[in-house]
């Protein structure tokens, strides 16, 4: 697999801006970059290889060490919730106790070895395409590091705090697409597939609809920061973002490079089905999951397709909605919560 190492440098400073930056002139709409497939890409927006020395130098990086960009990172840290946003942004270069903490959660809630240092398979998970929605939230988590030892004998599934949801009044959901994205159809019908996943599985229905005001859900492409606190980075690094009911938004990345039929991927390339697959997850009240077969899972690995619900997502939704009466899958069905 090829390692975009030079993303997270990337990530970090974005984030940096945004906290303090005003809405720029980015946070405007945009013509997104869509591909039917890999062999209409031009090779020159396929993102390059960057070279492993800028980043080995934070290999082995322990406590008590100061290396020049630690400070970056633990704004990446921040971001995705493994360091208190109450805390101020201005961080030193220093590995002191808050970073250590910081990457042992980061180390468990991703299934890795929880060194609390910088080792390669660390730095390498932390450059992956992801979602740019946090994964802690308020010290809250029902990734690994928020479980006690007997949670990991259960279902996996994870809800917003409070387990947010769309009334029942609202099992017809309707969507829209922002009309300046000028989206074709052959990209709204990868959208269609991806909400007929989660219909399959549960008694909603979601319709595509043109009045972009008068819908339950929002979708639309921008670049850069473009007000809501979670801006985008370019190619290869967050890649789409979307919140708990009833909040309607539904954002992604106008810069990727998206392929709308993604049976043969290339690394480099984001399969756009499967990142609106998750995004709506997070619209549904579903939060990020360490299960790595899981749709829920906060990362992708380039090139990758995954479309599939997994045992954990479905019984995620269904304990939020009930079943689909014409579902006839394996999986445990549960009467959802009133």
């Amino acid at each position: 697999m090829r390692i975009f190492l030079f993303s997270l440098v990337n990530i970090v400073a974005l984030i940096i801006v945004a906290s303090s930056a005003p809405v720029s002139a980015h946070s405007s709409p945009v013509s997104a970059h869509f591909y039917n497939n890999v062999s209409t890409i031009p090779r020159s927006l396929i993102p390059s290889n960057s070279t492993w020395n800028h980043f080995n130098k934070y290999l082995g990086c322990r406590v008590g060490q100061k290396i020049k960009g630690l400070a970056k990172i633990k704004q990446y840290f921040k971001h995705f919730g493994y360091i208190d946003n109450s805390l101020s942004n201005d961080f030193t270069d220093e590995f002191d106790q808050l970073l250590f903490s910081a990457l042992k959660t980061y180390q468990l809630n991703f299934n890795l070895n929880i060194t609390g240092e910088f080792d390669i398979p660390t730095l390498q998970h932390m450059v992956k395409p992801r979602c740019g929605n946090p994964d802690i939230v308020n010290g809250t988590t029902h990734m690994n590091s928020g479980k006690t030892p007997t949670d990991h004998t259960v279902a996996h599934f994870s809800f917003f705090e409070g387990q947010p949801r769309w009334p029942s009044s609202k099992s017809k959901l309707k969507y829209a697409f922002l009309p300046e994205n000028q989206l074709t159809d052959s990209v709204k019908v990868a959208f269609r597939r991806a909400f007929d996943k989660w219909s399959k599985v549960t008694p909603l229905t979601f319709k595509e609809m043109d009045s972009y005001r008068l819908v339950d859900i929002r979708i639309r492409f921008f670049v850069r920061d473009h007000g809501d606190g979670n801006p985008f980075d370019g190619p290869m690094k967050i890649l789409a973002h979307a919140f708990a009911p009833p909040t309607r938004f539904f954002h992604l990345d106008g810069e990727e490079n998206w392929v709308v039929d993604g049976e043969y991927l290339k690394e480099g390339m984001v399969d756009l089905e499967s990142v609106a697959v998750h995004e709506i997850g997070h619209l549904l009240g579903l939060d990020h999951l360490s299960e790595k077969e899981a749709i829920m899972f906060p990362t992708i690995e380039d090139g990758t397709r995954k479309v599939e619900l997994s045992r954990d997502d479905i019984e995620g939704v269904q304990m939020l909605y009930g079943s689909n009466p014409n579902y006839n899958g394996s999986s445990t069905v549960y009467t959802h919560r009133q």
